[in-house]
């Protein structure tokens, strides 16, 4: 029985484990019921798991190489997670260039969503540091890098896992002098000082993200806080620049030890977290230094975070809109805290420019990610009338944190899938690979 993080839709399927690339290619010439990779689970929908048919369990293609030193550049394994490369690189002064909110998922993973994180509007997306990568298919297996076989590459980069199973990839890093980041933060009082201050000066640091409390309506409606940074330098801590690895999950300070009871994260509870968040956050505080795990991956100090959403899982619905439709974002708080639907969680970042991903989800303008418990009966119309916002908006949703998109808005979202078509027939006659995600979509 699998299921993503968000526990919403678990299905059965046989699950293997190669440990080579020959198993891998070995396996489709066995499987039946169709074929589909599978990391660390933490898709929050359905992409990485296939009800009748075979998945693999893709964390035994591990292996970090040598950093070099004078470019960055390392060869893993697809099974490696985040977690396992930083704990390697940190020490010798390199860090992701790309890094998501956990670094609980692997670089296949990462690769196949085409993961992004705070940077964006400055480096982009994670493919755009991949410079090959190993993909084993149904036709057989291949070395592809974007130069030399940018078709297959970039339908392989976000594209969910359906052009084939990632054994391996060469990956950029970034250098780094300490294991710290310099953060500057600002309280702001609603939505439009949030946006403006972003729009403005996002470019002066590497790094921002903005924590919306949707749970506010009239004139402070979309209140937030705003971080920003950079890596801190060894001149800016003094004798504190050491690199450090960052602190592993299995020395998290807490753990959820069980699914929490229903409604524990309701509209009251999340309204009276989300005061006392506000106010904790300085009004401006400017360079202060904070680790690295504690600036990007707060939430793997929380082991199992997930269950405290009750039985019935959490939604995790994240849109993209060009900055033409930035209304589209204001409309959508206002939906949420007009309905009563509790987010938890809501963050808004700003996206530079689109890569050429077949179905990479970044489009230049701004990303907002809300997770609602699921329960409230209201939930799935708000949730299909931000289907509507986004698609009126030009914008689309992100198919690794998708549960239950209408099919309908798809084309419209991702206007490329005829030639993710065109080359799936190629790589994959037979149509073995799928999953739940793409049987529910109809890609």
């Amino acid at each position: 029985m699998l299921s993503g993080w968000g526990r919403t839709a678990p299905s059965v399927a046989k699950v293997v484990a190669p440990a080579t690339e020959t198993d891998v290619a070995a396996v489709f010439e066995h499987a039946a019921g169709g074929v589909i990779a599978r990391g660390l689970g933490r898709s929050y929908g359905d992409a990485a798991q296939l009800a009748g048919g075979t998945v693999i369990d893709a964390r035994g293609l591990g292996g970090i190489g040598d950093i070099d030193e004078a470019t960055g550049l390392v060869t893993v394994g697809a099974g490696t997670s985040l977690q396992d490369l930083l704990d390697v690189a940190v020490p010798r002064g390199f860090f992701a260039m790309v890094t998501p909110g956990t670094r609980q998922v692997t670089v296949g993973g990462a690769i196949a969503a085409d993961v992004h994180g705070k940077n964006h509007h400055r480096d982009g997306a994670f493919c755009q540091h991949v410079t090959s990568l190993r993909l084993v298919t149904p036709a057989g297996a291949m070395t592809v890098s974007p130069s030399e076989d940018p078709e297959v590459f970039w339908a392989t980069a976000g594209g969910m896992g359906l052009t084939g199973v990632v054994t391996a990839a060469t990956l950029r890093l970034t250098p780094i002098e300490t294991d710290q980041v310099l953060v500057d933060t600002d309280r702001c009082g609603d939505l439009d000082a949030v946006m403006a201050a972003m729009a403005s000066a996002d470019d002066d640091r590497r790094y921002s993200v903005a924590w919306i409390d949707c749970m506010t309506t009239g004139a402070r409606m979309g209140r937030g806080v705003l971080t920003r940074g950079d890596h801190a330098r060894r001149e800016d801590l003094g004798d504190r620049g050491a690199h450090r690895a960052p602190r592993s999950p299995a020395a998290s300070r807490l753990k959820v030890p069980l699914v929490a009871p229903s409604g524990l994260l309701n509209k009251a509870s999340i309204r009276a977290f989300n005061e006392a968040w506000f106010r904790k956050a300085p009004r401006h505080r400017a360079d202060e230094p904070v680790e690295l795990g504690a600036f990007f991956h707060p939430l793997d100090f929380v082991a199992d975070w997930n269950l405290l959403y009750g039985p019935r899982g959490v939604v995790q619905y994240q849109l993209a809109v060009p900055d033409a439709g930035h209304d589209a974002v204001r409309a959508s708080i206002e939906l949420l805290a007009a309905s009563g639907v509790p987010s938890f969680l809501a963050v808004l970042k700003r996206f530079g420019p689109a890569d050429p991903g077949v179905l990479s989800f970044p489009i230049q303008g701004w990303t907002l990610a809300l997770d609602m418990p699921v329960g409230p009966p209201q939930l799935p119309g708000v949730l299909d009338r931000l289907d509507e916002l986004v698609a009126e908006a030009g914008g689309r949703v992100y198919l690794a944190k998708d549960a239950r998109l209408d099919p309908r808005h798809l084309p419209s979202m991702y206007p490329r899938l005829g030639e993710l078509a065109a080359l799936r027939e190629r790589l994959d006659p037979s149509g073995l690979l799928a999953s739940d995600l793409s049987r529910r979509l109809g890609v």
